[in-house]
This record gives C-alpha cells, structure tokens and sequence, in this order.
C-alpha cells in the first residue's frame, strides 16, 4: 500500500473536483456537495538507526496507541551499555571514601593549629595539614563531578538504547506493514500508520460561497456505503486562494470518528449548517 495510498486519495479529490464542477450550474438549496474522507494524518514510521528488525508487535488493520510499542531492532549491545552505565552512577564508594579522607584531614588540621598555636610544631607542618585538608576537598568535589557525570553517560546510553524502538507517535490504525523481523532496516519505512480520529473530509465548493463559509461552521457529512447515518463535522479550513479555473476554492472539515465506525478513503456528501440569515449559502 504504502505511497499509493496517499496517492489513491490525491487521484479521489480530483475525481471529486470535477464531480463539484459538474453540479456547480445547477446549484440550488439545499445543495449536497460531493467530498472523501481521508484520515487526518498517514505516518510513514522507520528506524532511526539501522539494525536488524528483531520483532514487529503490529500488522494491518491493527488499532495502535500513542507511545505503544512497535517494533524492535536487536539492542543487545545497547542493553548492556545501559546496565555499565547504570553500575556507574549508582556507585557512592568513590564518594564515601573522599568524604573520609577529607574528615580525617579536617581532623589533623585542626589539631595540627592547635599545637600551631602554641608553637608546639613548625609552620611546615601547619601547611602540610593545611593543604592534605585543601586537597581531600578537591578529591570529594571531584568524586561528586565524576558521579554527574557517569548520570550524564547513563541517560546517553539509555537514548541510544531508546533508538532500537519503533514507538507510535500518534492513536492510529496501521494502514501497511512493509518489512518482517530478521530484515535489515536503515532509512525504508518499516510500517504506516494513519490517525482516524477525527477524520479529514476534503470538499470543493463554487466562488459564490467564499463569504459564506467561514471556519467553525457546523455540517453534516453523508457517507457512501458501508457506511450509514449522518454525521457531524465542524469547518477547519478555508482556503483563500481561488482556483479560477475551476471557479472553486477548497473546504476542509474535522470529522469525530471516536469508535472508527466511518472507515477513510469513502466518497461522501456535506450539506453546510448555516444561520437563516445566510441560508443562500445552505449547500
């Protein structure tokens, strides 16, 4: 399926487009407008990284949530940098030990000034203690830096780590699954996922209704078999630009579909909602 299937949509708004242009000179309340409705996003999911596909949790036709997991290209290096890294920020003794030279340094100084003072020993000695006392303080801050720093390596390796796993980024339905586990994957999209809810309705309309139609307009959207009812849509886009040739301009309209009971990919028909004031633009 892949890139056809944005490609069968393009072809579908094309056939609708003339579809439009044919009704337009007998243009008459209440009007029903021809339109499709297609999902409102189609993702293209690949790996980051190239690797060997390890698993793929999903096939089509399958209902996906934003953040689930689904696919997986073999870590196993990865992994283990993970836990190495883990080991290392985790690890006090480093710091637990300067803490203690530097409490026993702190401790000779200070006795090594008392008698200092009472010039019971040299300068030299007051100094030596002195700077054992600077250096056990420097040993300490330095532990405590070297521990941020293994903090630092341990969340580098869990991002790579977070590489190796294909997440869906949105709720959505897997449209096509184009690779098995065992593949090599490097840039080629391994599955396509498409958001279809809400769902995306695409219409044009004639010129004479460019004033008419404003975003936030409510409308009911008619699909074709299999599906059956009508349904509530709600005016997102409005484009500004007139096609001249045409003499349309295109609409797009949000479409709820919280139980996906309306598939993507029908034709479908949209009457606007409009205020009696503006019935002429009722369609």
């Amino acid at each position: 399926m892949g890139v056809s299937f944005t490609k069968h949509l393009s072809k579908r708004i094309l056939i609708l487009l003339l579809g439009n242009l044919l009704s337009i000179n007998s243009f008459a309340e209440p009007a029903e407008f021809d339109c499709v409705i297609e999902p409102d996003e189609v993702i293209n999911l690949s790996s980051p990284v190239p690797g060997i596909l390890e698993s793929i949790s999903v096939d089509r036709s399958d209902l996906v949530k934003q953040g689930q997991v689904l696919a997986q290209l073999h870590s196993g290096v990865e992994k283990a940098n993970v836990e190495l890294a883990k080991a290392k920020a985790t690890f006090d003794g480093d710091i637990e030990s300067r803490k203690a030279s530097l409490n026993y340094a702190s401790r000779k100084y200070k006795r090594t000034a008392e008698l200092f003072s009472k010039k019971a020993i040299s300068f030299d000695l007051k100094d030596e203690a002195a700077t054992e006392a600077r250096v056990a303080k420097m040993a300490l801050h330095q532990a405590r830096e070297n521990k941020q720093i293994a903090q630092l390596e341990l969340n580098r390796a869990e991002e790579l780590l977070k590489l190796r796993t294909i997440i869906s980024p949105i709720d959505g339905i897997v449209v096509d699954r184009t690779i098995s586990a065992g593949a090599y994957v490097k840039t080629q999209p391994v599955l396509q996922i498409a958001k279809v809810d809400p769902l995306r309705v695409e219409t044009y309309v004639p010129t004479a209704l460019f004033h008419k139609i404003k975003i936030g307009m409510k409308a009911e959207i008619i699909p074709e078999a299999p599906s059956e009812g009508v349904f509530p849509a709600v005016v997102t886009i409005v484009d500004k630009v007139i096609d001249a040739a045409s003499g349309t301009f295109s609409i797009r309209l949000e479409l709820p579909n919280k139980e996906n009971k309306i598939p993507a990919g029908l034709k479908c028909k949209v009457r606007f909602i409009v205020s009696k004031e503006n019935k002429v633009a009722s369609s």
